[in-house]
């Protein structure tokens, strides 16, 4: 079977646009639906019948994946197809025709500033290793950026002095004010411990782990996961849950949406406005508790 996935990235990067996590996704699902065409038989997909792909996707069920694991799925699938058009190798979609039903939608946990001060106030500033995550906390509720782009920042990426930080990709940079906090934060940091545990492998890796290399995004998340314990916060945390609290609390405080979405990155406004919804839930909720006639139902 020829071997499509270059060409797919280059339309996904550079026709779409799409994030680097989608990216990611969907270049991972399409190698596994050509896996899956070949094992079949199939030749080539050009060749895959609409009841190929629906055997396709039933094995996706069978296998437990969750109803959002499959729905991307059935997406990277359908955006391939567009592709093939496009390039003019394929005339039609069969993945169009795939019926899928959508899962309830899910909205981000947000931390209360309360909670945000508890999480952060966890570190122990004092040792290596309190100083270096009071540093990666701060950073990120201060910027809203993934977990992915903080491991991949390097030192040149903060302007101490200027209090901003750059986050790049390959087809974008965006420039994200730091507050004071966490500018203080994250200098201690680099001033007094990076160079006590970085290794040759660590590079110009803004943060590292204790042995010296660069973060990764496991790592990180063992580590938010255990303060989120210490503070007794009870919600859920996922690895975004700062970068959801950090949109929210700007909105909340009168933040612009469209600048919220450059901060935030987002190609499409779409993404943010799921913010406004929360923000809309979140009044709802104190008017049904502070409301003194709200209490009487």
């Amino acid at each position: 079977m020829k071997d499509y996935c270059a060409d797919f990235r280059h339309y996904l990067i550079h026709v779409k646009e799409v994030s680097d996590n989608t990216l990611d996704s969907y270049l991972r699902d399409i190698k596994r639906f050509l896996a899956f065409l070949a094992e079949t038989g199939c030749a080539d997909p050009i060749d895959a019948a609409v009841e190929l792909i629906q055997t396709y996707t039933d094995g996706l069920k069978k296998s437990n994946k969750s109803s959002a694991t499959i729905l991307r799925n059935v997406a990277s699938v359908r955006c391939f197809y567009k592709y093939l058009i496009f390039s003019g190798q394929a005339s039609f979609n069969p993945a169009k025709s795939i019926k899928l039903e959508k899962p309830k939608k899910k909205f981000p946990r947000i931390l209360t500033g309360q909670e945000i001060e508890l999480l952060l106030s966890q570190p122990d500033r004092t040792n290596v290793k309190g100083c270096r995550d009071k540093a990666m906390l701060e950073l990120l509720y201060a910027t809203g950026i993934r977990v992915s782009e903080l491991i991949d920042l390097n030192l040149d990426d903060i302007d101490l002095h200027a209090g901003v930080l750059r986050c790049s990709s390959e087809r974008s940079q965006r420039l994200i004010p730091v507050y004071s906090t966490a500018v203080a934060a994250v200098s201690d940091y680099v001033l007094q411990v990076r160079s006590q545990i970085l290794s040759s492998e660590g590079g110009r890796a803004l943060f590292i782990n204790l042995n010296g290399r660069r973060l990764t995004r496991q790592g990180f998340w063992k580590i938010i996961k255990t303060y989120a314990r210490q503070a007794n916060i009870v919600k859920e945390i996922t690895p975004h849950t700062l970068r959801h609290s950090f949109a929210l609390h700007l909105l909340e405080n009168g933040a612009e949406l469209k600048d919220i979405q450059a901060m935030l990155g987002h190609a499409d406004i779409s993404s943010t406005q799921v913010y406004v919804h929360l923000l809309n839930d979140h009044f709802k909720e104190v008017y049904r508790h502070c409301h003194p006639r709200a209490k009487l139902g």
